[in-house]
């Protein structure tokens, strides 16, 4: 039986002869003058013209004066014919016919012979090139006996040497082996490349979006002596320069609304956030995320802003408002109404008769063991957090779009009250698919509510509660300087993952994976 190892050797034999010719088998310079999808939608105008190309040999077939080669580059793939040369020597440029000087016209009457032929491959040296090589072909553009587009060439560069042989489609299906190697996953699987090229539509249609709205991108800190914005345990650094140590941020928050009390009115960030939580088919500890922030707006402005936006960028990363996700139909668009606002308060009480104002926690604790919710400790979890697990329940079934809105004053620390009910927040969820697709509220800019309901979640979080937020007295003292009213939102890529139908390591270049030791 061959194995890698045999493959890897034998290649390793033929780089030492590719040497031996005097060939550097990793050159820097490339005359690549179109790329492969440009080629083939622009036939027509260049048939029987010059033309180099670029890219990966992901298939030889040789028979005897001809060979059949497969290049592709990150646009297309494209069919390289080559042929022996029909000139007397190598050293002669004489044609015998007019037709092969138009198709080879390094080789017309009078001309130079190319130094580089000697330093490249033709069809005697073919066998020195693998799958997986990556090559550059000069030559003439034209159609093959059956139709194919191709380029005519007899002669080709080797741009670098492979020494592994990419696996086969079928043989590279174990996912942990998938996302160890993603850069083969790539080759090997293209939905996977073209999935990231989709996520990349994705960020720079959220981002042209906010910026036609009059939003300006402002990156901020990913290290932080105090970290907030969300409910979440972060994740520890330090810093050798200043001796101290660090939180990896778990929301943009924060230093955004220090911007809104700086005077910028709109600010948004598009970038790497850190949660120290589990990896399941929602959540990974290191994800992109997007916050934004609206001075002098509230979060009905809000709903009515970031409704057009989920739309707007799922149109333009899709090509369509309509989904089948996770066994849910979902129309974007809901037949060109506004999404339906549902109080929080009426759902919980509506689904399993709680009172989320005066909770029983005897009771919802039985309706977290009677649904099977694995948490660890239910008894010494807070009554906030455990409705928030009972909220999860609900949310798992239910297919959206609508807005979820008014929720408690508990779950909602930096969420202004309602001045119509001083118990719930003007807090907003767009509810899709069985999961939040977003959060958003009408910002709290009190400074002594906020400071209050700080200390509330540090006495949380000194009871042991890790995802309880922190007290930020920087923060507070900001808001003692003023911060105008403002309408904030965040959402993650989970939104991607989500109407892409993957999980998030399945949408990611490079997902978590434990390493090997």
């Amino acid at each position: 039986m061959t194995t890698l190892a045999d493959y890897r050797n034998e290649r390793l034999k033929k780089l030492e002869e590719i040497k031996s010719l005097g060939i550097n088998p990793y050159p820097s310079k490339t005359s690549r003058s179109i790329k492969i999808k440009n080629l083939l939608e622009n036939f027509a105008a260049l048939e029987n013209k010059e033309v180099s190309i670029a890219g990966r040999l992901v298939a030889i077939r040789s028979f005897g004066k001809i060979a059949f080669l497969k290049l592709r580059d990150d646009s297309g793939e494209v069919q390289v014919f080559m042929r022996e040369p029909e000139v007397p020597s190598r050293e002669s440029p004489e044609v015998t016919t007019e037709d092969e000087g138009a198709r080879h016209p390094q080789r017309r009457a009078g001309a130079t012979p190319c130094p580089e032929r000697n330093f490249g491959f033709d069809l005697s040296r073919l066998k020195l090139l693998d799958t997986g090589d990556f090559i550059e072909a000069t030559g003439t553009v034209g159609k093959s006996s059956t139709g194919e587009i191709s380029v005519f060439t007899d002669f080709i560069k080797l741009l670098g040497k492979s020494l592994r042989p990419l696996p086969g489609r079928d043989g590279f299906t174990n996912k942990e082996e998938r996302y160890r190697r993603r850069y083969v996953d790539m080759n090997v699987n293209p939905e996977v490349r073209d999935r990231l090229v989709r996520r990349s539509k994705f960020w720079q249609a959220t981002r042209d979006f906010m910026n036609s709205k009059g939003f300006i991108e402002v990156n901020t800190p990913v290290l932080e002596h105090t970290t907030g914005g969300a409910d979440a345990t972060p994740f520890e650094t330090h810093m050798n320069a200043t001796g101290e140590d660090y939180y990896l941020r778990i929301s943009q928050e924060l230093p955004l609304k220090r911007l809104l009390g700086g005077g910028f009115e709109k600010v948004y960030d598009i970038g790497p956030r850190f949660r120290n939580e589990g990896v399941d088919d929602e959540h990974l500890p290191e994800h992109i995320a997007f916050e934004s922030y609206a001075a002098y707006e509230n979060y009905e402005d809000g709903m009515n802003l970031y409704e057009e936006m989920i739309k707007y960028v799922a149109k333009e990363t899709w090509g369509t408002l309509k989904f089948n996700v996770s066994g849910f139909e979902i129309d974007l668009e809901n037949g060109g109404k506004p999404w339906p606002r549902i109080k929080y308060a009426d759902l919980l009480k509506e689904k399993f008769n709680i009172d989320v104002f005066n909770p029983d926690k005897t009771q919802l604790i039985k309706i977290l063991k009677d649904n099977h919710v694995e948490a660890k400790n239910l008894e010494n979890l807070s009554e906030a957090r455990l409705i928030d697990h009972v909220w999860k329940l609900i949310r798992k079934t239910s297919a959206g779009p609508f807005w979820l809105v008014e929720e408690p004053l508990s779950l909602s620390p930096l969420a202004k009250t309602s001045e119509e009910n001083p118990l719930v927040t003007e807090r907003f969820h767009p509810i899709i698919a069985g999961t939040e697709m977003g959060n958003g509220y009408s910002e709290l800019n009190d400074p002594i509510d906020q400071l209050e309901r700080f200390r509330a979640q540090q006495s949380l979080r000194d009871a042991g509660d890790s995802e309880a937020q922190m007290l930020d007295e920087d923060f507070v003292e900001m808001l003692e300087y003023g911060m105008p009213p403002a309408c904030g939102w965040g959402n993650s890529e989970r939104n991607f993952w989500l109407l892409e139908g993957v999980s998030g390591r399945e949408a990611v270049p490079f997902p978590i994976i434990k390493s090997l030791k």
